[in-house]
């Protein structure tokens, strides 16, 4: 139980006094109505004695008594209904509650740290109302009257007449059949006589005389003159008087306020502390009405309606309505107005005077007499005396059954029964504090009544026997708590009485917590909770969770149970502030722990009952916090729960609809996943027309696809500015997320929309529709040098000039989904707009509940919702941006930098352009040309220039040179046309080269290593507002099959320079799907021949193979090769060497084709005046019409595959840059470089719904060494085999570089001349001598000494089998200089001795620089064996 201001040993004595009536002239009441108080509330506040009193006990010894109290109540005939004592104490429970600011108790228990009010003042005040409130019954006579006043007044005309009739009165009410109420202790009742004297207007010496007069009469020991009213009333409030009435009187202020209003008739007033009210014992239930004196009223607890049952526990709370108005209307009047404080001593004097010589010499003689009655009748034996009564007494049956004894009514005692004169004795022992006595006499009254099974009597006296020995001076034996348990069961369970049941309980309950026995008083206070009161259930449940949580080791989960179900029962009785309290400190246990049906419960009740009490703001508080926890509620249980938030917060902003916007719990948003986006939305695609792809929200966020764009953004810009990128340059963000920088301000362009996704989530069962969507924001115009025009504040819809924003009107989540809505805002002034967050009105649909697996109900978005109830609120958005982590102070806290991404900075207008695409393919062979248009649009009103456009593959598409000379002019007249430049040729000009030059520069590439910017021909360099021009494009399948992603960035700046945004881009994602077609490989060696036509030296073969790698799925028939062009700036094709009949070369599925070609050097005169830059292009056609290789769109894809070939890491076994190469080495691998290129152009013909279509492409093979294939398409690399691990480190020698075995065979090129039959006569001469000449020709560009040595022989038994054996003659050895690309020829003779194919090719050459000392032998292994016949003329 909480704790009290009263202790248990000045609680008990305190609520059983010895009780006074008090019988009033109406002269007297006059007098104490001036102060507004009946006489009984005027002696209240003065009723305790200040100091201790003696009396003699029936052994004469000297008893003590202190502190004691006595009850004076005014005369009141009828007992009140049920009814009216369970208003009172309702009102005495919701009158009290707990003090503001008052301290609370802080308990930590475990886990829980629990703030509990340390005091129940409520508890306290029912209590000691209910206490005083107990009927007077005959079984008990605590509550008897034991005395009574008769006042009188002296300005009365007869005040003796009037005394007389007033005794006269009294004894009619105490001995008249027709009054059973109230109750009197005994038949000779002490009568003390008060003369009341008003000092101010009455005459004192008549009073003094009357006094006198009473004396004689009444004797000195009965009788007292009380002097009041020694101020007049209109000077009450000159000087301020304490008011000691208040605190009690004030608990029961409707019953004063009645009394004081029914004028005269003030006899019998308001009897709040009187302890003779009621008889609910089921004794006295027949209240007779008839005879009573005008001046006697109905008690003031009677109920003003007869008719309808009394209401016990006052649930019915709209009957008290009044309640409040009531105690407002007295709350204004001053007690004791007319009362000085010599006033109050006198009261005080009257009290003790009265108890001194009236009241307790009365008392110690009733008691010397009933001791007496009881001593002579212990001269007959007790059992005997109890047999006898047993046997003859008429009005008691000998035996009874249980069933009969459970009616109380089946035995009564006579009032002189010698039991009941027992319990007298004991109960005014008792009375007087003398609990020694008190307890012997209850113990043998206890045994009398049991022996009689009196069950009402024995519980009585068991239950006074047990207070009596808790209370007994030395405590001489321990509390009998067995006599309380069977004093509580037989009031509940035989006598049916719950009140008498319900004192037992809180008697009984206090002792045991005085003795800390939390558990059995918390036991006991449960043991009485029934469906009867749900104040007293509520109360008592109270007390036993504070017993719970009071105990040694706190029980912390039973106190937050029982406070629940306390909190339920004030509900039911109610006391709506009481029980908001008790689901408030019960909420402390169940928050946070993961019992979330409970905390949902609570705090359901908790905003129900807030809500009652107009506690608005904590209602709103409660439901939302059921509504954003993860609620494990079914789905209408939610749904309840929703609609009750939502009608709760429709009443607070009625409250106040001019108020700011309330915050709404949901749907959830989460803040971070908050997408920003400034510009237009994409179109779609229209027909042939597909719009650039840019950014949208629809694409995912690619972090490797960001950093591509970023990088081809910062080239671009560099290629702008000449090579540098500007300090002020930052990457284009048209989309701003959580994975972008968001750390500066975004900047938006005025007059294009800003879209923010925002990203709501439903957590409940039940569906949520929003409704008038739209984003909250606040702006700060600028002027155009940017200073502020004024303050604009929070704005919706308003400032439509300024900012225009999109409304949703309707948006519906379904239970437990995921959702984006994209809201617009439309900036038509330049300035700074923050983005604060989003507004809507918050609502459910009419019974709704989802189908699982379905989304939105049908007809989500057409307005047809039926909603049940809506509030209009806002979210903020607030994101948490990125934590710091780069200086020491950052990573040692935890700190985070701003996220701007809902701060944009809105900037004058900017050109915008739009691209489309028309004829644009999906699906390409791989090296196919297609020509498809590219039309650009400025939709702005700004003109742009400067386009440009950037790629990772610029090697896929151009957009050519002299376009304008290009013939058809746009799409629509292209369809059948070539993609290519082309001229008709005759037949004579079949298998030899067209030459013709070009440069790489007028293909706006360079051959370096740079990424190229590509500026886009527009007309005038200029796009105009609302101009557009389409412009064709070439594109090349790329080399691997596949899918391909490939990026376009489009870069265009203003034509007025703007501050803060110098440029702008666009983004294009072309998708291609490439199917393949042709491989191609070649080779390059070096012919036999040492001079062409022309008769100069260094031809070279090459060999082209080409297979159709094909598979038919895309529908290609077959492939014709067209032309053979090479593009080189030092070779080019001369003529194919195995052409065919067959002009046309075609290829089916599979197959392969072989083609050879003499190369030549380019001519000296054009090779003169070449620039590094500039190429020979050579062109081989096989059918009537030339491609010219050297024009667009040709030569752009042959020099953007150049430039993308040269960028590709070169052969790792080929380069070796970390080791230096030495002069010497160089010269020699130039010698067997090769810079020739092959572009091989083929037509491909497709059968496609039965239609068939030509296709055009290309594909390029760059040769760079002799003798070392090449390929058209990159090969795949085998992985390496794996290699066992080696435990040892190897020894570091240095491997000077050698040239390889095929750069030496290239250095020194030789060749055979001879005839290749020669007849001899044998039979003449013998020996057989055959010129031969040697041909020596350098290779290189450096002089070179060589050495041929004629004295090798061939030894290989394969070799002579195949040829004869022959010798040479002559000189063996030669040396000779070569000097750079020097040819020279030696005559040498060769002897034969008989006929035969000899092999001439076995002189030895040795090379080698001429300032260099090493020696290399150039190998012949590539030459073909140089055969001669020798025949016999």
């Amino acid at each position: 139980m909480a704790q009290c201001v009263q202790s248990v040993q000045e609680l008990i004595p305190d609520s059983f006094v010895p009780c006074v009536a008090a019988l009033c002239s109406d002269e007297a009441e006059r007098l104490t109505r001036l102060n507004h108080l009946s006489f009984a509330e005027l002696l209240k506040p003065f009723s305790r004695l200040t100091s201790e009193v003696h009396m003699r006990d029936p052994n004469n010894q000297l008893h003590i008594i202190k502190n004691l109290k006595i009850a004076v109540s005014n005369i009141v005939t009828q007992p009140p209904q049920p009814g009216a004592i369970g208003k009172l104490l309702n009102d005495v429970v919701s009158g009290s509650q707990p003090a503001e600011g008052s301290v609370a108790n802080v308990i930590t228990a475990g886990d829980y740290d629990l703030n509990i009010s340390a005091t129940t003042p409520w508890f306290e005040s029912y209590r000691e109302t209910f206490l005083q409130s107990m009927p007077a019954s005959d079984h008990e006579f605590l509550n008897h009257y034991l005395a009574c006043m008769l006042v009188a007044s002296s300005g009365e005309a007869e005040p003796m007449e009037q005394f007389s009739k007033l005794s006269q009165e009294q004894h009619r009410i105490q001995h008249n059949s027709d009054y059973s109420y109230p109750k009197w202790f005994i038949p000779n009742t002490l009568k003390y006589y008060v003369l009341l004297h008003d000092v101010t207007s009455g005459d004192e010496q008549r009073a003094e005389s009357i006094y006198e007069e009473m004396k004689q009469k009444y004797g000195t020991q009965g009788c007292y003159l009380l002097k009041i009213n020694s101020r007049a009333p209109n000077r009450a409030s000159d000087e301020q008087i304490p008011d000691p009435w208040s605190q009690y009187l004030q608990k029961n202020s409707i019953q004063h306020q009645e009394s004081y209003e029914d004028g005269p008739c003030t006899l019998t007033s308001n009897k709040n502390s009187d302890s003779n009210l009621l008889s609910l014992d089921g004794l006295d239930n027949e209240v007779k009405v008839d005879g009573l004196p005008n001046n006697f009223r109905v008690h003031p607890l009677q109920l003003d309606q007869c008719g309808d049952p009394p209401n016990t526990d006052g649930s019915d709370h709209t009957k008290f309505a009044s309640v409040h108005e009531t105690k407002k209307a007295s709350t204004g009047v001053i007690r004791g107005a007319c009362l000085t404080l010599t006033d109050h001593d006198r009261i005080r004097q009257f009290i003790q005077e009265f108890t001194f010589r009236g009241l307790l010499p009365h008392i110690e003689k009733t008691i010397r007499q009933l001791n007496d009655q009881l001593i002579s009748r212990k001269g007959l034996s007790r059992s005997l005396f109890s047999a006898t009564k047993k046997w003859f007494s008429g009005s008691k049956v000998p035996e009874k059954s249980i069933n009969e004894l459970k009616n109380t009514s089946g035995l009564l005692y006579p009032p002189e029964a010698p039991e009941l004169q027992i319990r007298k004795m004991a109960d005014l022992c008792f009375l007087v504090q003398h609990y020694d006595l008190a307890y012997s006499c209850y113990h043998t009254a206890k045994k009398d009544f049991l022996n009689d099974q009196a069950m009402l009597y024995a519980a009585g006296a068991l239950e006074m026997a047990a207070v009596s020995a808790f209370l007994q001076p030395g405590a001489p034996r321990p509390y009998p708590a067995h006599y309380m348990d069977t004093a509580i069961q037989t009031y509940r369970d035989i006598c049916k009485n719950m009140v008498l049941a319900e004192r037992c309980v809180l008697l009984s309950a206090e002792i045991l917590k005085s003795q800390s026995k939390y558990s059995e008083a918390a036991a006991l206070l449960i043991r009485l909770t029934s469906e009867d009161s749900d104040l007293r259930s509520a109360l008592l449940l109270e007390q036993a969770a504070h017993c719970f949580i009071n105990m040694k080791s706190p029980m912390v989960r039973k106190y937050a149970f029982h406070m629940i179900l306390a909190g339920h029962r004030f509900s039911k009785a109610g006391q709506k502030k009481h029980a908001l309290r008790c689901y408030c400190q019960a909420m402390q246990v169940y928050k946070g722990k993961g019992w979330s049906l409970a905390e949902d419960h609570i705090n359901f009740t908790i905003g129900r009952q807030s809500y009652t009490l107009r506690q608005l703001d904590n209602a709103v508080s409660a439901f939302r916090h059921i509504l954003i926890n993860e609620s494990k509620q079914s789905a209408a249980q939610q749904g309840a729960f929703l609609r009750e938030y939502l009608y709760v917060y429709k009443n607070v902003n009625q409250l106040s609809p001019d108020g700011p916007l309330p915050q709404l719990p949901l749907p959830y948003i989460n803040s971070s996943a908050t997408r920003v986006f400034f510009g237009h939305d994409r179109r779609p695609a229209d027909g042939e027309k597909q719009a650039a792809t840019h950014i949208s929200l629809d694409q995912e966020y690619d972090s490797e696809s960001s950093q591509q764009w970023r990088e081809l953004e910062e080239h671009v810009v560099a290629v702008a500015n000449k090579g540098v990128i500007p300090s002020s340059f930052y990457p284009t963000q048209y989309c701003l997320n959580s994975y972008s920088d968001n750390s500066r301000f975004p900047l938006a362009v005025v007059e294009e929309p800003i879209t923010v996704e925002v990203a709501f989530r439903n957590p409940l069962k039940v569906p949520l529709l929003l409704s008038d969507l739209s984003l909250l924001w606040r702006f700060q115009p600028k002027d155009a040098n940017g200073k502020d025009i004024e303050t604009v504040r929070e704005r919706v819809t308003g400032e439509p000039e300024m900012i225009g924003t999109e409304v949703i009107s309707e948006f519906l989540i379904n239970s437990e989904e995921s959702k984006v809505a994209r809201l617009k805002l439309f900036p038509h002034h330049i300035g700074e707009l923050h983005i604060l967050g989003v507004v809507y009105n918050l609502g459910t649909i009419q019974g709704s509940v989802t189908v699982d697996g379905i989304g939105a109900l049908p007809g989500c978005h057409t307005g047809k919702h039926s909603l049940s109830m809506s509030v209009r609120g806002r979210q903020d958005l607030e994101i948490q941006g990125p934590r710091l982590n780069n200086t020491k102070e950052e990573k040692t806290s935890v700190k985070y930098g701003p996220d701007r991404r809902l701060d944009p900075i809105i900037t004058e207008e900017m050109p915008l352009l739009e691209v489309f695409f028309i004829h644009f393919p999906t699906g390409l062979l791989c090296g196919e040309i297609r020509k498809a248009y590219v039309e650009f649009v400025n939709v702005s009103k700004c003109p742009l220039t400067g386009l440009k456009v950037v790629s990772k593959r610029p090697e896929f598409f151009t957009f050519g040179v002299n376009t304008a000379a290009l013939t058809p002019l746009s799409p629509s007249t292209s369809e059948n046309c070539s993609a290519y430049k082309t001229v008709v040729t005759g037949a004579a000009s079949a298998g030899t080269a067209l030459v013709s030059c070009a440069s790489s520069g007028d293909f706006g590439t360079s051959t370096g290593q740079q990424l190229e910017a590509i500026p886009v021909p527009l007309p005038d360099a200029v796009l105009l507002p609302g101009a557009s021009v389409q412009l064709p494009m070439w594109l090349r399948g790329p080399d691997e099959e596949g899918v391909h992603e490939i990026n376009f960035l489009f870069y265009y700046e203003s034509v007025k320079k703007q501050p803060k945004r110098r440029h702008r881009i666009l983004r294009h994602t072309a998708v291609i799907c490439t199917s393949r077609s042709l491989n191609v490989r070649a080779t390059v060696c070096r012919s036999n021949s040492l001079e062409d036509e022309e008769g100069r030296g260094g031809n070279m073969l090459v060999f082209v193979d080409v297979e159709n790698t094909n598979t038919s799925e895309a529908g290609v028939k077959e492939f014709h090769m067209v032309q053979v062009s090479s593009s080189s700036k030092h070779w080019q094709l001369h003529k194919s060497v195995n052409i065919s009949e067959n002009k046309d070369a075609k290829l089916a599925s599979r197959e392969k084709g072989k083609f050879c070609f003499k190369a030549v050097r380019c001519k000296q005169k054009e090779a003169a005046i070449q620039s590094s830059e500039k190429y020979t292009f050579a062109d081989i056609i096989f059918g009537n019409e030339q491609i010219i290789s050297s024009a667009s769109p040709c030569a752009d894809f042959f020099y953007r595959s150049l430039s993308s070939e040269l960028k590709k890491p070169q052969d790792p076994l080929s380069a070796h840059p970390e080791k230096p190469v030495d002069d010497a080495v160089r010269l020699i691998q130039k010698c067997s470089e090769v810079d020739l290129n092959i572009v091989v152009l083929w037509k491909a013909y497709v059968v496609e719904d039965n239609k068939q279509l030509i296709l055009e492409g290309q594909h390029h093979v760059v040769v760079r060494t002799l003798g070392k294939e090449a390929f058209s398409q990159s090969q795949k690399q085998e992985p390496p085999e794996m290699e066992l691990l080696k435990f040892f480190r190897p020894e570091n020698t240095t491997v000077s570089t050698r040239p390889s075995v095929e750069q030496l065979s290239n250095l020194i090129k030789t060749s055979l001349h001879y005839p290749e039959s020669f007849h001899h006569p044998f039979h003449q001469k013998s020996l057989c001598l055959v010129p031969v000449t040697l041909l020596l020709s350098n290779c290189s560009k450096a002089d070179v000494d060589v050495i041929v040595d004629l004295r090798h022989k061939t030894t290989s038994p394969e070799a002579l089998e195949t040829h004869g054996s022959f010798t040479w003659l002559g000189q063996t050895q030669y040396k000779l200089q070569l000097k750079s690309e020097e040819t020279q020829s030696l005559q040498l003779k060769a002897c034969f001795v008989h006929t035969g194919v000899y092999n001439l090719g076995t002189p030895r050459v040795f090379a080698k620089l001429s300032d260099q000392v090493t020696v290399f032998e150039t190998s012949q292994q590539n030459s073909m064996p140089a055969l001669i016949i020798i025949n016999n003329a």
